[in-house]
């Protein structure tokens, strides 16, 4: 249970608050600090799989958790995106971007709901290339919008970062919709 993998799986877990705390306060400080906080979060997410693999330690608690630890600091970070005013009174994620943002929180609703019912049927989810993938432009797109809160001078940073949210709503719609498919085969 408390192998490293799984150590930094929970790491992610207990990041999340002080994400959140730091993007409370809508100061270029702050995004600066939950950037550089965001960026270790995320190369835990890599190492744990990694490591796991690596050296034949792949838990049921890691398989259980490293998903779980995925969509809070996504949903997390998210809200936090479109509900904190920067000092130009907008959030950074606002008017037509929400989209891609909902697109992104109701996926992740879904597939857990379903993973949650197909567990009982001995029903596996795994995860596919193009989820690896739409999870690469969510840590991307969070991480440069995150990063657009630090340099607000530097609009391309924020624009990438919207740009690489509407890319990983895409493929959020698109693996939301295999795993949909799954799902909808075992159900009566």
């Amino acid at each position: 249970m408390l192998s490293l993998p799984n150590l930094l799986t929970l790491s992610r877990i207990f990041a999340v608050p002080i994400l959140v705390f730091l993007l409370w306060t809508p100061a270029p400080l702050d995004y600066a600090i939950t950037f550089v906080l965001y960026c270790i979060v995320g190369i835990t997410d890599y190492f744990d799989g990694y490591l796991a693999r690596a050296q034949g330690r792949i838990s049921r608690l890691g398989q259980f958790l490293d998903p779980i630890a995925d969509k809070i600091m996504v949903a997390a970070v998210i809200m936090m995106l479109v509900s904190t005013r920067q000092a130009s009174a907008e959030p950074i994620i606002h008017g037509l971007h929400i989209i891609p943002a909902l697109v992104i929180l109701l996926r992740e609703i879904i597939v857990s709901g379903l993973r949650e019912f197909l567990a009982p049927l001995h029903v596996s989810m795994p995860v596919s290339r193009l989820a690896k993938w739409k999870t690469t432009f969510q840590l991307v797109a969070l991480g440069a919008l995150i990063l657009a809160g630090a340099v607000p001078a530097a609009e391309w940073v924020h624009w990438t970062g919207l740009a690489s949210l509407w890319a990983a709503a895409i493929l959020t719609g698109i693996t939301g919709w295999d795993y949909l498919r799954i799902g909808l085969r075992h159900m009566d």
